[in-house]
C-alpha cells in the first residue's frame, strides 16, 4: 500500500466496525477507477474494510497499487448479473459514478445504472448504500448533468436499503477537474472576460475532507436514510476562488470582468480553448456553477465527526493540491476518466489481422543504453515530457482535435515517471504496460512495452506500441504504428498524413533512443 495523505483510514473515528460475528465488513465500491473511487478504495482497506470493486475493465483496476488487496468483478453498472454478483455478502455500497463527459441519453443511461444496483442491493440485503452527489439550490431549474444526479440519489433512497447522499459542490484536490479548470484559467490569463456565473456563491469543499465525510458515511446508524449537503469552510465566488489560487501559486491578482452575453455552451468553448479540460467534460462544470451552491444546513455533523483540526479552508485546500502537483504526486487525476464514444477495445493480436484492411509504420534502432534506461524514457513520454519529435504538428494536430470536440495534446498525465494501464497521456490511453523484466504468456522476462490506444477523433481505429528491448550494443527501441482505417475517409486520412510519417516517426525513434544514453539525473528536452 502506497503512503496515503490524510485521511488514510486510519483514523479511529474511520475505522471499520466489525460484524456481529466479528469478521470485518465488506464494501462493493463502484467507480473505484475514477477520480474519488481511486483514492476512497486504498484508505477503505486502511480502515479494515474486505473492498470489492465492479469495473468495467478489470486490468485497469489491477493496475492499481490498491488492485492486488481488492476482490475485481469485471462488469458495468448497468449490468444486472455482474451487479448481483458483485453485491453478494456486501454491507455497503459506495456508488462513485456519473456519467460526466457521456454523449446524448445520459439521463437514462444513469436513471437505468442507478436502478439496476439500487434492485440488487435491496436484493442481497445491503446496509447501508453511500451516493455522492451534487450541491444543488432547491426550486430552481437544475442543469441536465446536476438534475440527473439528484434523481440518481432519489432512486436510491426509494430503494429500501438505507442511503446516504453526500452532496458535494466544487472539489478542490489535485488531478480535479475543477481544480485544474480554476489553475489553468488563472495561470493563462491575466485577465478574464467570464461569464455571471462568475459573481454566484459556492462553498468549494477539499477532496480530502470529501473522502472523510464518505469513510464515515460507512458507520452511521442504519435508522439514516437522508441527503446531506457536504462543503467546506469558505463560501466564495468564483472569481474569489481564481484569485485565491493566484495567492497561493504567487501570481498577481487577476482582472475579472462579469459578462452577460458568456452562455454555458460559449463559456464551456472558452474554458476548452485556454485549458486542457475538454468541452466535453467543461460543458457540465459550467452549468453546474449557474446557480448558487451553498451549504444548507449542517445536518451532517450529527451523523458524521467532522475531520480533527476542522475542514480545509480553500486556499489550504490549493497550496496542498499545489504540493502534490509540484511533487509528481497525484494519486488519481479527470485526466483518467473514459472518453464517451473512444474506441475501448485492444488491439487484436497479428493473426486476427487476417481479411482486414490495416496500415502500419514500425521504426526500430538500437542505443548503447540499457534497456532500463531506455524505458525510463518510454514510460515518460508525453504531457510535459513531450513526443520526441515534431512539437509544432504534434500540437496543430492536438488543436485540430479540440476543434472537433475531442480531448486534444493538453489533457496532459497523472504522472511524469510513471504509467499505469488506463491512464491517459495527451490524446492516448493506456492500453498495456509490461515493465522490463515481467514475465508474460507468451514469453519469458524481457523488454518493456507501453501500448497506447488513440483517443483523438480519426476516422478509424489507432495504436501506438513502444518497445524496450535487450540487444548486445545494450537495447534495442521498437516503435509501430497500428491504424485499422473505417471506410474511405479512413484511408484518405492515412496517406494524407503519410508524408509526415517519415520525420515523425523516426526523428520520435531518434530522439528517445538519444535520450535514453543521457545520464538519468539529466533533464533532456523532448522537443
Amino acid at each position: 500500500m502506497t503512503e496515503l495523505t490524510q485521511p488514510t483510514g486510519l483514523e479511529d473515528d474511520l475505522r471499520a466496525l466489525p460484524r456481529d460475528d466479528g469478521t470485518a465488513p465488506r464494501v462493493l465500491v463502484l467507480g473505484a477507477t475514477g477520480y474519488i473511487g481511486g483514492r476512497l478504495t486504498p484508505r477503505l482497506l486502511n480502515a479494515g474494510y474486505r473492498v470489492r470493486v465492479l469495473a468495467r475493465d478489470a486490468a485497469r483496476a489491477s493496475s492499481f497499487p490498491w488492485g492486488p488487496d481488492c476482490e475485481i468483478v469485471e462488469g458495468s453498472a448497468d449490468d444486472a448479473d455482474a451487479v448481483a454478483e458483485a453485491m453478494r455478502d456486501v454491507d455497503v455500497v459506495y456508488y462513485l459514478i456519473h456519467s460526466m463527459s457521456a454523449g446524448k441519453g445520459f439521463e437514462e443511461s444513469d436513471e437505468r445504472a442507478a436502478q439496476t444496483v439500487a434492485d440488487a442491493a435491496a436484493s442481497a440485503h445491503a446496509h447501508r448504500i453511500v451516493y455522492l452527489g451534487g450541491l444543488h439550490p432547491e426550486n430552481v431549474e437544475l442543469s441536465p448533468h446536476l438534475r440527473s444526479r439528484v434523481h440518481v440519489g432519489e432512486i436510491f433512497l426509494r430503494s429500501g436499503v438505507p442511503t446516504l447522499v453526500l452532496q458535494a459542490g466544487v472539489v478542490i484536490g489535485s488531478g480535479s477537474a475543477s481544480f485544474e479548470m480554476i489553475r489553468h484559467l488563472t495561470e493563462v490569463l491575466p485577465y478574464m472576460p467570464a461569464p455571471k456565473w462568475v459573481r454566484n456563491r459556492i462553498q468549494p469543499i477539499a477532496v480530502r475532507d470529501v473522502l472523510h465525510y464518505l469513510l464515515g458515511a460507512a458507520r452511521v446508524d442504519e435508522s439514516v436514510n437522508r441527503a446531506v449537503d457536504i462543503g467546506g469552510p469558505d463560501v466564495l465566488r468564483y472569481g474569489q476562488m481564481m484569485n485565491g489560487y493566484a495567492v497561493e501559486a504567487g501570481l498577481r491578482q487577476r482582472a475579472i470582468a462579469s459578462l452577460p452575453v458568456f452562455t454555458p455552451g460559449l463559456a464551456s468553448h472558452w474554458v476548452n480553448l485556454v485549458t486542457p479540460v475538454p468541452r466535453s467534460i467543461a460543458r457540465p462544470l459550467v452549468a453546474s456553477l449557474q446557480n448558487e451552491c451553498i451549504v444548507k444546513d449542517h445536518a451532517v455533523d450529527d451523523l458524521i465527526p467532522r475531520p480533527e483540526g476542522g475542514l480545509t479552508p480553500y486556499r489550504q485546500a490549493v497550496h496542498l493540491a499545489l504540493g502534490r502537483v509540484n511533487a509528481d504526486a497525484i494519486e488519481t487525476s479527470w485526466q483518467d476518466s473514459e472518453v464517451s464514444g473512444a474506441p475501448s477495445d485492444p488491439l487484436p493480436s497479428d493473426p486476427d489481422w487476417a481479411g482486414r484492411t490495416v496500415f502500419t509504420d514500425a521504426r526500430s534502432l538500437t542505443t548503447t543504453a540499457s534497456v532500463d534506461g531506455l524505458w525510463r524514457v518510454i514510460i515518460g513520454i508525453g504531457g510535459t515530457n513531450g513526443w520526441y519529435s515534431s512539437p509544432f504538428l504534434w500540437a496543430v494536430r492536438g488543436w485540430m482535435d479540440r476543434v472537433v470536440g475531442g480531448v486534444g495534446l493538453r489533457r496532459g498525465r497523472r504522472s511524469k515517471a510513471d504509467a499505469r494501464v488506463g491512464d491517459a497521456i495527451d490524446f492516448w490511453r493506456v492500453e498495456a504496460v509490461e515493465e522490463p523484466g515481467t514475465e508474460t504468456e507468451a514469453s519469458e522476462a524481457s523488454g518493456g512495452l507501453l501500448r497506447l490506444r488513440a483517443e483523438m477523433k480519426v476516422p478509424g481505429e489507432a495504436w501506438l506500441e513502444l518497445r524496450a528491448l535487450p540487444d548486445a550494443a545494450g537495447a534495442r527501441y521498437e516503435q509501430r504504428a497500428v491504424f485499422f482505417p473505417k471506410g474511405l475517409a479512413g484511408r484518405l486520412y492515412w496517406f494524407a498524413v503519410l508524408p509526415f510519417h517519415g520525420f515523425i516517426f523516426a526523428g520520435m525513434a531518434a530522439r528517445i533512443t538519444a535520450a535514453a544514453e543521457l545520464p538519468v539525473d539529466t533533464v533532456a528536452p523532448a522537443a
